[in-house]
């Protein structure tokens, strides 16, 4: 009896033991399937976010999208799809992905007014194509002007891709016009004249002057190069900065008189200020600070590249790390070099 019994236990022992195993086994085959399924999400993310900052968006727009599947109430990602399908030009199916969704924000918000003031402002415009560029025009400007401004357009395009070595991964949109309705959405003082608000936007009127398109057009479409170089928000000197120092129309310029601007000021949208003296001041300081940018990085052709590389940091690195990295400086030593 006593070998039976024991012959009893030794069984039920191999029996719980191999449960155990068997459990044990299940729980770590769960955890390594969680941990991979976990990693991988990690991975998508990262190169989600790589996407997002090249302005790949159909790169980005199909990540979003595997990432929904997993977690289709994560209203991050929710409204990243949104923003993504805002930035194709896909206007009316934003407003109706937008409108699907079971929360709301200021940022949805926003996306459904501009998706729905854009679509009504493409089909009333005019549209002309070419390589990279959709131009768009209200009223019936000449032929020759609309033509003119694509050439232009593309010369400053090949000019900015091989000074940056940056190619835009998208179709850029233009808007020649004549009426205020098509100028941008939102107040702007009377000192503006074109303007990049995802599209560049240009006053027809200015086609009939040369000496003062062309730089504008290099002007606004380098803002468009930074736009798609990183997502990340960049101080307006800096924006504004380069946009100066390219298109070179203000290089003889004098200081303006007074103080300098602090650098709060000159970080914030220039825009804000009704004063046409203190944008004079602004854009001349940031024009100097890049200036001063551009000899740390050790000037020539290459240090544009260096800025290029710059802003794509940004969105990992946030600004004033990317720019100690890049050129050993920060935005108070330039400011302070300009005084």
């Amino acid at each position: 009896m006593r070998k039976n019994g024991k012959q009893a236990y030794m069984g039920t022992r191999i029996v719980v033991v191999l449960t155990c195993f068997i459990f044990a086994a299940f729980f770590f085959i769960t955890y390594l399937k969680k941990s991979s399924d976990f990693e991988n999400r990690e991975t998508l993310i990262l190169e989600t976010n790589d996407c997002l900052a090249a302005g790949d968006w159909n790169c980005a727009e199909k990540n979003v999208r595997t990432l929904l599947n997993a977690t289709p109430n994560d209203t991050n990602l929710q409204l990243h799809l949104a923003g993504i399908l805002f930035e194709q030009g896909r206007y009316k199916e934003c407003v109706y992905y937008i409108q699907s969704l079971n929360f709301k924000n200021k940022d949805l918000d926003y996306l459904v007014e501009k998706s729905s003031l854009l679509e009504q402002e493409m089909e009333k415009l005019g549209v002309e194509k070419s390589m990279h560029f959709r131009l768009e025009f209200d009223g019936s400007p000449a032929k020759k002007d609309v033509m003119e401004a694509l050439a232009v357009l593309e010369v400053a395009f090949d000019s900015l891709s091989d000074l940056f070595g940056f190619v835009p991964e998208n179709k850029m949109c233009v808007v020649l016009y004549q009426e205020k309705e098509h100028q941008g959405v939102g107040p702007r003082p009377e000192w503006v004249g074109a303007i990049f608000d995802g599209k560049l936007r240009i006053p027809v009127n200015m086609m009939a002057y040369r000496e003062v398109y062309r730089p504008v057009i290099f002007h606004e479409l380098t803002h468009a190069f930074v736009r798609s170089m990183t997502r990340a928000e960049l101080p307006f000197w800096l924006n504004e900065g380069i946009a100066q120092v390219i298109d070179a129309s203000h290089n003889n310029d004098e200081r303006p008189k007074g103080a300098a601007p602090n650098l709060k000021t000159l970080t914030e949208q220039f825009v804000k200020h009704n004063s046409s003296e203190m944008a004079t001041k602004l854009y001349w300081y940031s024009q100097k600070m890049v200036e001063e940018l551009l000899i740390f990085g050790g000037g020539g052709k290459e240090v544009f590249r260096k800025f290029a590389q710059c802003m794509q940091d940004v969105h990992q690195l946030g600004f004033d790390v990317a720019l100690r990295k890049h050129f050993a400086v920060t935005s108070e030593k330039l400011l302070e070099s300009v005084r």
